[in-house]
């Protein structure tokens, strides 16, 4: 409870309600109680009149409940909130989530906590539609980016989640058919690299800085069509990984120049790769990837490689276990395609397309686990399960 008093005012009390951090994702405008109110009447002069240091110094009082629910009251408090000065000196713990995407979900994304080991629910705003459920593209750095498709136009849209805001971004021309589509964020700015799957096939890339498209060729020679696997971004590239041969493969996201390394080089020759999956830490700037060894296209077990930059080689660093193993490849039915994997937090994901649960291996503690099916899907499910890592962020701007 705060208390301001002017000159000839009466005093104005502010009460906050105490709400954990952990549980924002519950809030929403039209749920929510009022988290500001007050017994007297505010006078908008007092606010307007107090210097940015004072009003920066109540809100680091408040909760972040609170903080987010003060964002739409007027413009001066939007970016303060959102100010980098702000969220430099205040730092808020928030939670980091698995989420999931699947046809039978359309309002809402079922959301795990590894954390806590507790499963919790992110409605959907009202501006998009009810079939972005399933449409949900690519996730990086708290900001989400689906498919929309109204009866007029195709468009993208980029969401942040814990902000409430969203951007709609025209494709660069009509019909745009596309695939792989890949959203990288990065501080101040995100873009999108996607390719043209039309019959002259093309690399298209968004920058939101100067919010344009920029097209490249040359995609045929290095990725053929119906190649399905996502890129990851490392080293200031795209990177993509193909089995047979094996080829790694790297788009420059700055001039959409392709690179590619093969060889006995680059992976062992005594090792036959039935499937790769990449993915990247961030923050320590390390690529993976996860490999599927067998032989006659059947895998028998898998490993974990980490990419060495100062000799272009991989290394091995873990072998799934036996059982676990034997466990993932028949919940895949040996149909590779349907594998992806990506990264959350210290772990690297191991998700099949058809099975509503991951396989996950803790880098720092080295240890595998399994995350339950989401009680909340129906007994009986189709395939079509999407994973992606959600890192709220509140200075991810749309």
């Amino acid at each position: 409870m705060f208390r301001l008093r002017a000159p000839g005012k009466k005093p104005i009390t502010i009460t906050t309600t105490s709400t954990s951090a952990s549980n924002f994702l519950y809030w929403s405008p039209e749920s929510s109680p009022t988290a500001v109110s007050s017994p007297t009447a505010m006078d908008p002069v007092i606010w307007s009149n107090l210097p940015n240091h004072i009003l920066d110094h109540i809100l680091s009082f408040l909760p972040f409940k609170t903080l987010v629910s003060l964002r739409s009251t007027s413009k001066h408090l939007r970016s303060l909130i959102l100010s980098p000065t702000f969220l430099s000196d205040h730092s808020f713990p928030l939670p980091s989530f698995l989420l999931l995407s699947h046809p039978q979900a359309f309002q809402s994304f079922p959301l795990f906590d590894p954390n806590l080991i507790s499963w919790r629910t992110l409605p959907l705003p009202r501006s998009l539609s009810l079939t972005c459920a399933s449409s949900l593209l690519s996730s990086s750095h708290g900001l989400l980016c689906f498919s929309v498709s109204p009866s007029s136009a195709s468009s993208l849209s980029v969401f942040n989640p814990l902000t409430r805001s969203s951007r709609s971004i025209k494709f660069p021309f009509y019909p745009f058919p596309f695939e792989l589509l890949s959203l990288v964020a990065f501080p101040d700015s995100y873009r999108i690299f996607t390719i043209s799957s039309s019959a002259s096939r093309s690399v298209c890339l968004y920058d939101s800085g100067d919010r344009w498209w920029r097209i490249f060729g040359g995609v045929d020679q290095v990725l053929p069509r119906g190649f399905n696997q996502d890129g990851v971004f490392y080293n200031g590239s795209l990177y993509f990984v193909r089995s047979e041969p094996f080829l790694l493969v790297s788009v420059n996201l700055d001039d959409g120049k392709w690179t590619t390394a093969a060889g006995d080089g680059v992976f062992p020759a005594e090792d036959e790769i039935t499937f790769a999956r990449l993915v990247t830490d961030p923050e320590k700037k390390i690529l993976y990837m996860v490999g599927g060894i067998g032989s006659n296209g059947i895998c028998r077990s898998i490993k974990i490689y980490e990419f060495k930059r100062e000799t272009e080689s991989w290394i091995e660093a873990e072998t799934l276990p036996d059982i676990v193993c034997r466990k993932f490849t028949s919940v895949c039915y040996h149909n590779y395609e349907h594998v992806y994997c990506l990264w959350h937090k210290e772990m690297i994901c191991v998700c099949c397309y058809n099975w509503p649960e991951i396989l996950f291996f803790h880098v720092g503690r080295r240890t595998w686990h399994w995350v339950p099916k989401c009680p909340s899907l129906p007994e009986k499910w189709s395939c079509g399960f999407r994973w992606f890592s959600l890192v709220p962020s509140l200075s991810a701007s749309v």
